[in-house]
């Protein structure tokens, strides 16, 4: 960071300073034989000038401490002290949960136009608009976070990444006195993730209380001073980042374990066809007069694994929607999947019975009712929901999947009442499920903790493997670039002016 942006962001942020000083809590918040659900607490203190991060592993109870700081729920028993009334928090559920109020307030029907929801800027200020100081502040702060361009799109049409810029912009100009980051970096690009590490490192050298959550080691920023491990619902050791990183607990968590993958045996037609699996001519997306990229030849033949690369924003998930269908522009464009044109009255059941899909976009949309058993089993019928009575055979191969991610114990429990990243991985089978002709792969290990993730990739190495799957991939992580990805295609910012973005097609030996 230059000299002048930080000075910039240090200015603005002793007026943040100098605005909580009123709220700020009392020291130390402390926490004593607190129970609550599968919640644990023996004894836990907050220090002043103590930044905490909780790191945890999928299901580990991070989500359930979260909600009971901010009020959610109650204890079961012990006690709180200290603990601030102005809380907040951010995570992917409640990145979730506006997109979900967004979709209800939608007005679309009833105007001549379609109505994108609320927009960035009107989340961004809503709660500092008859404070001129603070507008100045939040102003000088989406510049820092490069999302200025972004005011006038709707929520909705954000990407992963984006939203979570915004979001984080939004509780910081709502003055609450302790905020909680629940995975803040999950799903940015290098430069996102830069720009927002930045920003809550000055903002904890300013008087900012932050609480951090993370389920990977390599997330914890250098300004975390103490780090408690969560497993199972209950702090396993806390102390000090260096106490805690040569701890035992910590050396197994940052530890992979690998595994003989074995899949189960898929139980689909397999696509008979020789024609390309995706071929796109002069492919172009545009939103109004603002072309996000324009003249897009690309064609992926069976078993060319092909990763997607480029920043957040750029383009890459609508890549994606125009391949599956869940883009409108999709009919506007000469597309064709497994040899079938686009718009050429075909059937999309047709088309997505071959094709396995893992997105944020899915997993944000899949706000259907239904077990953790009978998503997995949806991925065979192609639904959000099963509304087709299961075979026995579909069970019995749901179940090989739930156990092989390590949820079997869950298979009756709620979809929704699972953790994001407990959610996730049931996604991932059931994409998984029908080992499809093709796989498309969109940033599928956020939210994942190191062995889930690494889990996950095993899967994907061993589909390549068995030569029956093409994988279509979208990562921001360097460590994701397979050796089995051949072929990529690269987002970067076009330098004609004629639209947002190129795409680059490369090809490695």
């Amino acid at each position: 960071m230059n000299s002048k942006h930080k000075d910039t962001i240090a200015a603005i942020s002793r007026q943040i300073k100098k605005v909580e000083t009123m709220n700020a809590p009392e020291y130390p918040i402390t926490f004593t034989e607190l129970s609550c659900e599968l919640l644990s607490i023996h004894h836990w203190q907050i220090h002043a000038n103590e930044h905490w991060c909780i790191l945890g592993s999928n299901g580990s109870g991070k989500g359930l401490l979260a909600n009971l700081i901010c009020k959610e729920i109650k204890p079961e028993s012990g006690t709180i002290s200290n603990l601030p009334d102005n809380i907040s928090l951010l995570s992917f559920e409640t990145q979730q949960s506006l997109y979900e109020k967004e979709l209800y307030e939608e007005d679309t029907d009833f105007l001549d136009h379609i109505d994108h929801g609320t927009t960035v800027k009107e989340l961004i200020f809503e709660h500092c608009l008859d404070s001129a100081p603070q507008s100045q502040i939040i102003e000088t702060l989406a510049a820092e976070l490069h999302i200025t361009h972004l005011y006038d799109r709707g929520y909705r049409l954000l990407s992963s990444g984006e939203a979570r810029k915004v979001l984080l912009l939004r509780e910081i100009s709502q003055d609450n006195s302790f905020i909680i980051l629940d995975e803040p970096f999950d799903g940015l690009d290098v430069t996102s993730y830069m720009d927002v590490n930045r920003l809550l490192s000055v903002l904890i050298s300013q008087g900012k209380h932050l609480l951090l959550m993370v389920n990977r080691a390599t997330d914890i920023p250098e300004w975390i001073t103490h780090i408690a491990i969560q497993h199972r619902g209950q702090f396993i050791f806390q102390g000090t980042e260096a106490e805690v990183k040569n701890h035992s607990e910590y050396q197994q968590l940052s530890q992979i374990h690998h595994t003989n993958i074995q899949l189960p045996k898929a139980i689909n037609d397999r696509l008979q066809s020789n024609d390309p699996l995706i071929k796109m001519t002069d492919t172009r997306v545009s939103y109004g007069d603002t072309l996000q990229f324009s003249h897009f030849n690309w064609q992926l033949n069976s078993g060319e694994h092909c990763i997607i690369t480029g920043p957040n924003g750029a383009g890459k998930s609508t890549l994606l929607q125009l391949i599956t269908g869940d883009h409108p522009q999709c009919y506007g464009n000469q597309l064709e999947v497994f040899g079938i044109k686009r718009g050429s009255g075909e059937s999309i059941w047709d088309i997505k019975k071959h094709m396995g899909i893992i997105s944020s976009s899915l997993h944000r949309d899949y706000r259907a009712q239904g077990s953790a058993l009978t998503t997995v089993i949806s991925g065979l019928y192609d639904s959000i929901g099963l509304y087709n009575r299961p075979t026995l055979a579909d069970k019995k191969l749901a179940l090989e999947w739930l156990r092989l991610i390590g949820l079997e114990s869950l298979a009756n429990k709620g979809f929704r009442q699972l953790s994001y990243g407990q959610q996730r991985l049931i996604l991932i089978a059931r994409g998984l499920i029908k080992q499809p002709a093709l796989l498309i792969l969109d940033e599928p290990t956020q939210g994942l903790d190191d062995v889930n993730r690494h889990l996950v990739l095993a899967f994907i190495e061993k589909l390549a493997d068995l030569k029956q799957t093409t994988l279509l991939f979208v990562s921001h992580r360097q460590d994701e670039h397979l050796p089995l990805f051949k072929h990529r295609l690269d987002f970067y910012k076009s330098e004609s002016g004629l639209a947002l973005y190129d795409i680059e097609c490369l090809t490695s030996d």
